[in-house]
């Protein structure tokens, strides 16, 4: 299996400003990707953000990352051989980099090799069985014998097995926090094995500890770098279930192993198959099912042009915030009923959000705070 090659590189200033938009108040990895394509770059939208804040009703604009904060991260990442990488950048996975939520600079540490190839992702229960954690080193070893990179959330359980049985073939790990706040604590010796042969990714700065709502946002990533989710164990409302959603949602396959129906471990993964998602039980199990996908050509999203130079005159703006309330609506509806033009509708969500006024949803719905 090839590895698929990708040759853009962005410049050490543009890495530094992309830095400091990222760590500035109200900007999640949507609002970036409006901001750069609503400005061209970086170090535009740093300048224009007081503007637009403003624009969308904020008081007063968020606190804008200083360019000495950002170089101090990037030295700080530096001395832990840690890189920010971006997207289509050597290191970054490349189905990552196709989500709509794709971090803006991803935290890389160990092999970038093992970042360029497919991937499965194994996940289950922090409380696993014995049975499912011995189908869970099966999986993953036979996987990375095919060729496989076996990506997980370095957790207790089902995360660390995968993880142990493809240190070989090479295995990634999806951190919560920091790349030097490892959790849990007790495999901080699993993850320097591991990048030897494998690597370690983080959207989150150097020094943050997880907390309960990142472990939700660490399982996009899961899913969104791989071709496909393997839970092998998992209670109902459970974390991996999170991750089988948001594979769904992003257009991953989705497996399951079945497991036994009174032990309360195996439910949601029983449920999953009920849903429809592919039953496994041995490896050939998941790579029958993803080698018609791995065969697609990857490219990147060409940049929209709807996002530049559209400038909401007041009663535009007036009628789109109208339409808008604590209940999720549909950008494409929000589009329709209020008949301004798509980069015109867009443009005032991206003010209303860097003022601290709009949240996202999954599935391209928005809100008022």
């Amino acid at each position: 299996m090839d590895a698929i090659n990708q040759t853009t590189e962005i410049s050490d200033t543009e890495r530094l400003n992309r830095l400091r938009l990222i760590r500035s108040d109200n900007i999640g990895p949507r609002t970036f990707r409006a901001l750069l394509r609503h400005c061209g770059d970086a170090a535009i939208a740093l300048e224009r953000l007081p503007e637009l804040a403003r624009r969308g009703g904020g008081a007063r604009s968020g606190r804008i990352c200083s360019e000495q904060d950002a170089r101090a991260e990037l030295d700080a990442c530096k001395k832990l051989s840690v890189q920010l990488v971006a997207p289509g950048e050597d290191g970054y996975p490349p189905r990552l980099a196709m989500i709509d939520d794709a971090p803006p600079l991803l935290a890389v540490r160990g092999c970038l090799e093992a970042l360029m190839r497919p991937m499965i992702a194994i996940v289950g229960s922090r409380n696993a069985s014995g049975a499912g954690l011995k189908f869970a080193q099966s999986l993953a070893h036979d996987l990375a014998a095919a060729g496989f990179v076996v990506i997980s959330g370095l957790a207790r359980g089902i995360d660390q097995a995968a993880h142990r049985a493809s240190l070989a073939g090479g295995t990634v790990a999806v951190l919560a926090g920091g790349q030097d706040r490892i959790y849990p604590a007790e495999h901080e010796e699993l993850l320097l094995a591991l990048l030897e042969t494998g690597a370690a990714i983080s959207e989150m700065p150097l020094g943050h500890v997880a907390r309960a709502h990142d472990f939700p946002r660490r399982n996009r990533l899961i899913s969104g770098a791989s071709l496909g989710v393997v839970v092998v164990e998992a209670a109902q409302r459970s974390g991996s279930l999170i991750t089988a959603r948001m594979a769904n949602e992003q257009g991953r396959e989705v497996f399951a192993v079945p497991g036994s129906p009174i032990d309360p471990r195996a439910a949601g993964a029983n449920d999953l198959i009920k849903q429809g998602a592919t039953l496994v039980t041995e490896a050939a199990d998941v790579i029958n099912a993803v080698q018609p996908i791995m065969v697609r050509p990857l490219a990147l999203e060409e940049p929209d042009d709807d996002y530049t130079e559209a400038d909401p005159d007041a009663n535009e703006r007036a009628r789109i915030v109208a339409l808008l309330g604590p209940t999720p609506v549909n950008l494409d509806d929000l589009i329709r009923m209020s008949g301004a033009s798509a980069a015109i509708v867009r443009t005032v969500l991206l003010e209303l959000e860097l003022a601290g006024r709009l949240e996202r949803h999954g599935g391209g719905m928005v809100s008022l705070v």
